[in-house]
């Protein structure tokens, strides 16, 4: 066991995480040249497509030191916000990481984030900065950065190109010299945690484990802590590229088990598994639970679809643990869930996925967050959906959740990005000078008002310099009302949103506007209305297809005309009263993209 390291790759977005873990498997031969491409480990398509880094993956490397072979166990984390759980599970599992900075960028929101929260659990921090072959790095200066931030020495900061492979033998030997190996023993009841499960449409639900105490061999009768549930471990092995069975996994270790779950709700992220014969006492403190922070409705195109859209939603679950949902139902939509996100991109990658893996096309309704609303009776009620809100007449209050957001960015955008937050409702908390060149600004700012554009917004602003982190920090009071679209009078309730007072107004007429020109035209006109309560707040119209019934008049007396105009009125009115108005998905996405 004292030949184990355990260790992750934290870093701020597009930092080089991915292209490091490539050039450290290059250097231990744990892949062939065949198998070697860009970025290996993000085998998701989508993630090669984006140039992100989704899913947190586990790999295992032989590496000889000094004439002793050591097993390095890596797991390479996303670097985006909103995927900060999967950090915070590859932290629980490590007892080491390799914190990146790139050397044309300096540190950014995010690796001072992910820092504190590998220092939480005590890891062993090797800070590496990468990119040193670039015309732009600034060695000197970065490494002034980091020493200030984490107190090491500054020869303790190791240099690297991950591109052209310089600095990985560096690595490597620090990671041997530096990360502790794992604490546990292997005659100790066993306890296992599991820190990622995905779904095998052949082999059942596949659960990702570290071994913190004792030994599971393949065959043996199993028990997952918190569901009770037992099992026989059918296979179990290491993660290499490719699963590779063995016969015994032992303490320190990290590995896979597949038992024949079938069932998806089963298997629970942070679960400990033990021996049904000799269990542990106590189960492994898992991860922090995680908090959705934006809630959206998915509800399949076609009504019928709905039991398989739960499936594929069940088996998306069990592949990313911070996906939450509920069952729901809409007039406009029919049968659908209530899903929380971390984030827009959570939503957007989660809605691809759903499309990519399971073949399910989902119509989104507008996101929201999570309120708490006070009745005049003196009940607290969660509200996740505008169309949960009691009656006006029946709120006293209500309270929405605010975040503290950590913005970096280059001195000379400071104005507008000091603008672009006091827009957004935010409160100057402080700001700190890093350097002449780079400024940190902490705001206090509605959850609600970031949810949208905040991120986009701040990137242009900025030149994609800026650099955002945020973490809640509890519920406010806030003036905020229900604003109602009405089309044709009907209310349409998955555009309805809570919206602060000052700017439903606003707000109102310009969804008004974009649904005139998203909407199709009908036989009959149809009143697009934003509405507060009873009171109609803007409004437009949507003109009817019109027949030219005039045209067989050629010449003629005007009463004619004005008779068959009578009648064709009158068809029109008939028309509206039974006439129906289906809404396209462009209108519920165009709502997330109103400037």
């Amino acid at each position: 066991m004292k030949n184990i390291r355990n260790f992750c790759i934290i870093a701020h977005i597009d930092h080089g995480k991915s292209t490091l873990a490539d050039r450290l498997l290059e250097a231990t031969h744990t892949l062939s040249d065949r198998e070697m491409e860009a970025q290996v480990l993000d085998s998701m398509e989508l993630e090669k497509e984006k140039g992100i880094t989704i899913k947190s993956h586990a790999i295992q490397m032989n590496y000889v030191y000094a004439g002793h072979n050591y097993v390095l166990n890596l797991i390479d984390t996303p670097g985006h916000v909103d995927f900060s759980y999967e950090v915070s599970r590859a932290i629980a599992s490590c007892e080491g990481a390799l914190l990146v900075v790139d050397a044309t960028q300096g540190i950014q929101a995010q690796t001072i984030s992910n820092l504190y929260l590998a220092l939480s659990h005590n890891l062993e921090i090797i800070p590496v900065i990468n990119k040193i072959d670039m015309d732009a790095a600034m060695v000197e200066g970065v490494r002034d950065q980091i020493v200030d931030l984490i107190g090491c020495k500054p020869d303790e900061v190791l240099c690297t190109s991950a591109r052209t492979g310089i600095g990985t033998d560096d690595i490597l030997r620090a990671i041997v010299q530096r990360v502790p190996p794992p604490a546990g023993s292997d005659t100790e009841p066993l306890q296992a945690l599991i820190f990622d499960s995905v779904f095998n449409s052949f082999r059942g639900i596949i659960a990702y484990f570290k071994v913190q105490n004792g030994v599971i061999r393949k065959g043996d009768k199993v028990k997952f802590f918190n569901t009770g549930k037992e099992y026989v471990a059918d296979e179990i092995g290491i993660l290499q590229l490719k699963m590779c069975p063995r016969h015994e996994i032992r303490t320190g270790d990290v590995g896979y088990i597949i038992s024949g779950i079938k069932t998806a709700p089963e298997v629970k992220v942070g679960d400990t598994i033990t021996h049904v014969e000799r269990p542990c006492r106590t189960a492994i403190a898992g991860f922090k639970e995680v908090k959705p922070m934006v809630f959206a409705g998915l509800y399949p195109v076609e009504a019928d679809e709905y039991e398989d859209l739960r499936a594929s939603i069940e088996k998306l679950q069990l592949n990313d643990a911070s996906l939450t949902f509920e069952p729901e139902s809409s007039l406009a939509l029919g049968f659908g869930f209530r899903c929380g996100f971390l984030g827009l991109l959570h939503m957007e990658i989660i809605q691809e996925r759903l499309y990519r893996e399971f073949d399910m096309d989902v119509i989104t309704t507008v996101p929201n967050v999570s309120y708490i609303v006070y009745t005049t009776q003196g009940e607290a009620l969660h509200v996740h959906n505008p169309s949960g809100l009691p009656a006006p007449t029946l709120i006293d209050h209500i309270d929405e959740p605010y975040i503290r957001a950590q913005i970096i960015s280059k001195s000379e955008y400071y104005g507008a990005i000091m603008k672009l937050c006091l827009d957004k409702r935010g409160i100057l908390k402080g700001q700190h000078y890093l350097t002449s060149e780079r400024v940190e600004l902490t705001y206090d700012m509605p959850l609600a008002e970031i949810v949208f554009d905040f991120y986009d917004k701040l990137k242009s602003i900025s030149r994609g310099y800026a650099s955002f982190d945020y973490h809640t920090i509890g519920y406010e009071q806030a003036d905020l009302v229900k604003l109602d679209i009405l089309l044709n009078g009907e209310q349409v309730d998955a555009l309805s949103c809570l919206i602060h007072r000052n700017n439903a107004y606003d707000f109102g007429r310009r969804m008004c506007e974009k649904l005139k020109d998203l909407i199709p035209r009908q036989q009959f006109d149809i009143a697009v209305q934003a509405a507060i309560g009873a009171k109609i707040i803007a409004r437009e119209t949507i003109k009817a297809l019109r027949k030219d019934v005039t045209a067989k008049c050629y010449g003629g007396d005007i009463t004619r005309k004005r008779k068959l105009l009578e009648k064709q009125k009158k068809g029109k009115k008939r028309m509206r009263q039974v006439g129906n108005v289906d809404v396209p998905q462009q209108a519920f996405l165009a709502v997330l993209k109103l400037d």
